[in-house]
């Protein structure tokens, strides 16, 4: 259970007051004009992202980095295994949130920024839903 404290713990550090994200995208959007989704590192998805990641978490399952660009800030993780990204975006979609997913990568923001990202990225847009029993 301590994994599952940390996965929720990281999620609220991630999300802390984007709760409020306006949650109107659909689920898994794609367009003709999105890229093919990126993959790499951290260091190489914030550089096509256009952004000098801030490090906040750095251990063997996640690394997870703030970024601001000129369309607002957000948040990239990426994940050592695919399990453990779908475990960690199903903790957090329980807290809302807009999310672009690629393979073993997260980026969260609201949505204007999430839309951007998705033009670099590539990736998937998926929706979290809020639950009022979250604190």
């Amino acid at each position: 259970m301590r994994n599952d404290a940390r996965v929720i713990r990281v999620v609220r550090v991630v999300l802390g007051g984007a709760v409020a994200v306006a949650l109107a995208s659909g689920c898994g959007t794609s367009s003709p004009d999105t890229p093919a989704t990126a993959s790499g590192t951290l260091e190489q998805l914030a550089a096509k992202a256009a952004c000098t990641p801030v490090v906040s978490t750095d251990s063997a399952e996640l690394r997870q980095a703030n970024c601001t660009t000129k369309d607002g800030r957000y948040v990239l993780a990426t994940f050592a295994t695919d399990r453990g990204q779908r475990e960690w975006i199903n903790g957090a979609e329980d807290y809302g949130g807009v999310y672009l997913v690629g393979r073993k990568w997260v980026a969260v923001g609201e949505q204007p920024v999430v839309t951007a990202l998705h033009g670099r990225l590539g990736g998937s847009v998926e929706t979290g839903t809020v639950h009022s029993g979250h604190h």
